[in-house]
């Protein structure tokens, strides 16, 4: 849109401006008839060139995601598995913690807003990785992408260990013995899931997929509703009184709040699929204050319920053979099979593009097969979801919500010192995001090898 309108109003200040020469007679010589001629023909250029640039805006206003569209996918970005352990995270660092989640997701708004400033500078600029090439060249771009493949990867490896455990959860006792090797119910069912994912993962085109996992927004609904149910009518109630501070697992809790706001890698390409471009803020503000609210709840109606005895998934704790418990551990298990291909399916295309045959069918299959493979192996050996959540958190959810956005943004714009309060809020950011990775990274990898050693 910038680009049409500048060029619309370059063209009108033009036209104009001969105009006015023309008929105020400043240059003689214009009396002359060819002259006349070529710029009336001239003229007659711009008028249709102005024509089809204004032509050219209504078509691409008909174009694009709707508002209301933008913000359920928003929503859905943001609502994700995050909502199974925010108890646990208010657990780990008391009452008090509530404030950080807030702080959280007011600085991880305002950063997204950052990031649509930075698509402002250019206009072929419509991915984070994008932004990071704009910002800092080649090198930006793949340390953006890294960071972004990485957070993806590992979420996948979430998704693993959260059906393994959830499974075995619903069929506790399960095991199984192949070749005479004794395999547990949590690791037989976390294969059996990755045997039943497999196949989506060989679809190039998933748009289906990508359909059936709208319904995130509703599943975190109908989770925290079930949770709920389990505590007012189930005979759990909502009696704990929790702790008011934790200082120990503050760093545990903040990094799993940086987790449920972990959708800043796919704001660039909300934002470039929508009509009006300029209303992003507003979908920002919106997808933000319902999804805390959201969170909220869960982790004051979670921690209410169950106290420091809180399990890294709430769907966990829930009691056994009640239908609410069911229909949380049902709704919880679906994302996964939606939702683990569209996480993997970026990191397979970006290997392929390194192989001479990225158009084969039998080697995007075995990519993806490998990767799935890769993950299964990591959820097996590290099957540890609140402390694996807390590292992606800690590491890569701040750099990629938090430090990044900062940076790009002081690198692009031309001036940062004119930017005021605005400049001490972000160098701010970019100081406690930076002690909260280093701390959030140190607790959380310390938490699994003390697990291992054990």
């Amino acid at each position: 849109m910038g680009i049409y309108s500048s060029s619309l109003t370059a063209s009108t200040n033009h036209k104009s401006h001969v105009e006015t020469i023309k008929e105020n007679g400043l240059f003689p010589s214009l009396k002359n008839p060819l002259l006349e001629q070529h710029l009336h023909e001239r003229m007659e250029t711009e008028k249709i060139e102005t024509i089809e640039s204004q032509q050219h805006q209504q078509l691409q206003a008909h174009k694009g995601t709707t508002f209301f569209r933008t913000c359920v996918n928003g929503l859905n970005t943001l609502s994700g598995v995050g909502i199974l352990s925010i108890p646990y995270a208010l657990s780990e660092g008391g009452w008090i913690s509530l404030i950080f989640l807030l702080v959280m997701a007011v600085v991880c708004c305002y950063t997204g807003l950052l990031l649509r400033r930075c698509m402002d500078a250019h206009p072929l600029i419509k991915t984070y990785p994008d932004i990071g090439q704009f910002a800092f060249g080649y090198k930006g771009r793949v340390i953006v992408a890294l960071f972004m493949y990485l957070e993806l990867y590992l979420v996948a490896i979430e998704f693993l260990i959260l059906e393994g455990d959830n499974l075995d959860k619903l069929f506790p006792n399960m095991a199984v013995k192949v070749a005479g090797l004794r395999i547990g119910g949590r690791q037989g069912f976390t294969l059996l899931a990755s045997l039943i994912i497999l196949p989506t993962t060989w679809l190039r085109n998933l748009g289906l997929l990508a359909y059936v996992s709208a319904g995130g927004v509703l599943a975190s609904v109908i989770v925290v509703a079930s949770v709920f149910w389990a505590g007012a009518v189930d005979g759990v109630g909502f009696h704990e009184r929790g702790s008011l501070i934790n200082w120990g697992g503050m760093p545990t809790a903040i990094s799993l709040y940086a987790f449920c706001y972990c959708g800043h890698a796919v704001f660039p390409t909300l934002c470039t699929s929508m009509k009006d471009k300029s209303r992003f803020s507003k979908v920002l503000l919106i997808c933000f204050l319902l999804c805390t609210f959201n969170y909220g709840s869960m982790a004051v109606l979670g921690y209410m319920m169950y106290g420091e005895n809180l399990k890294s998934q709430v769907t966990l704790n829930l009691p056994i053979g009640k239908f609410s418990s069911h229909i949380a551990i049902y709704t919880t298990l679906i994302n996964p099979f939606t939702k683990y291909a569209i996480m993997i399916t970026p990191i397979a295309t970006a290997v392929e593009e390194c192989f001479p045959f990225r158009d084969s069918w039998f080697i995007s299959i075995l990519i993806r097969t490998v990767l799935m493979i890769s993950t299964v192996v990591v959820a097996l050996i590290v099957p540890f979801f609140g402390y694996l959540m807390a590292l992606i958190g800690a590491f890569l959810s701040i750099t990629v919500s938090l430090l990044l956005p900062c940076v790009c943004y002081l690198k692009i714009s031309s001036n940062p010192r004119s930017l005021g309060f605005e400049l001490v809020a972000i160098v701010t950011i970019l100081v406690m995001g930076s002690l909260v990775a280093i701390s959030g990274t140190y607790t959380s990898l310390r938490q699994i090898i003390c697990e291992f050693l054990m």
